[in-house]
């Protein structure tokens, strides 16, 4: 791994962080709404403010945050408030900042994420070995075949499928939250983690049950074009087991490619997750942004939007320096 190599992946995360805030921060503008005054609009209906002093608290807030300048001047204070490290406060949860809500945030999303991707990256890839190793017996390659049936139905589906069956009609789950309601949370307490680990079973589930498919189904295909090949064809010359010529032969060449897969689908799985998040009520970034966007908060739109991407550009450019440890025959030139 070069100098040159390690500079020009850092240079290509910097390009997607910039090019993502940018984005980020016109889209909202497209709407002509304001989000100081929806939030004081929400307010006044509940009999909190008169109009004439809504006016004069509005106008003080938009130059607290600045919204009454050049939406051009905006921009460069907000790329310059990225590159302090800055995401500012929220304008519906003020004076919580957009680094507080991606904190209290990012457990539930992380923990739900991670657990479910290396899951389904797991199963996919063995069943879609499985399926394609023509010594496998006939019961256990014929398990792959649902799971490939159901790559079709989006995670967001699946979910509300889920949720009406299993949690709706059955009762064997609940409907939604991280933990009961009424329950004060105590990591320290066995029940509280069993009752959070009983909520996060379907969303897992539903992520599950939505990206095995992808990986089977590629994986197989992988599989059938290995198959071929001169040296898993060499190694059954040689008399070498079954079991290692599936394990050393055929399982570890074909992985490789799915690990540029994985890189490419983290885009994918983050946003699913967000979804979920929102169908489930989870408080998680999803949660968090879904109100943002709902009520036209700005700063937590950027904040939570140029977070996941700096993540997801992240985890690519790890995974980049992670294949030539994998295979020693890539070189990063």
């Amino acid at each position: 791994m070069t100098i040159q190599v390690i500079v020009r992946r850092l240079l290509f995360l910097i390009t997607v962080v910039w090019s993502a805030s940018t984005i980020t921060f016109f889209i909202p503008r497209i709407s002509a709404k304001n989000p100081v005054r929806e939030r004081f609009a929400a307010l006044s209906r509940s009999g909190g403010f008169a109009p004439a002093d809504m006016e004069k608290i509005i106008a003080a807030y938009n130059t607290k945050f600045g919204l009454d300048k050049p939406v051009l001047e905006q921009y460069v204070d907000y790329i310059a408030s990225i590159a302090r490290f800055d995401l500012g406060v929220s304008f519906n949860l003020y004076p919580k900042t957009v680094i507080e809500l991606i904190t209290e945030s990012l457990p539930w999303t992380f923990t739900l994420l991670l657990v479910t991707t290396i899951l389904s990256f797991i199963l996919g890839n063995l069943l879609g070995a499985v399926a394609a190793w023509p010594r496998a017996p006939q019961w256990l390659r014929a398990i792959a075949t649902p799971f490939i049936l159901l790559q079709g139905v989006p995670p967001a589906i699946m979910a509300i499928l889920l949720l009406f069956f299993i949690a709706f009609r059955l009762k064997l789950a609940p409907l939604g939250s991280a933990y009961s309601t009424g329950v004060i949370p105590d990591w320290s307490s066995p029940a509280f983690i069993w009752d959070v680990v009983h909520h996060q079973l379907l969303p897992a589930l539903a992520l599950l049950l939505g990206s095995i498919g992808g990986w089977v189904l590629s994986m197989r295909g992988m599989g059938i074009t290995i198959q071929g090949e001169d040296y898993v064809n060499f190694a059954e010359h040689k008399g070498l087991s079954g079991p290692v010529i599936f394990k050393d032969y055929y399982l570890r060449n074909a992985l490789l490619p799915q690990v540029t897969g994985l890189a490419l689908a983290l885009g994918t799985v983050v946003t699913n997750g967000v979804i979920i998040e929102n169908i489930f009520g989870l408080p998680g970034l999803g949660r968090v942004l879904g109100a943002a966007i709902g009520s036209n908060d700005f700063l937590v739109i950027y904040g939570v939007v140029l977070f996941i991407t700096i993540a997801v550009a992240t985890l690519m450019v790890f995974v980049e320096f992670l294949y030539p440890l994998l295979d020693p025959r890539v070189r990063n030139e």
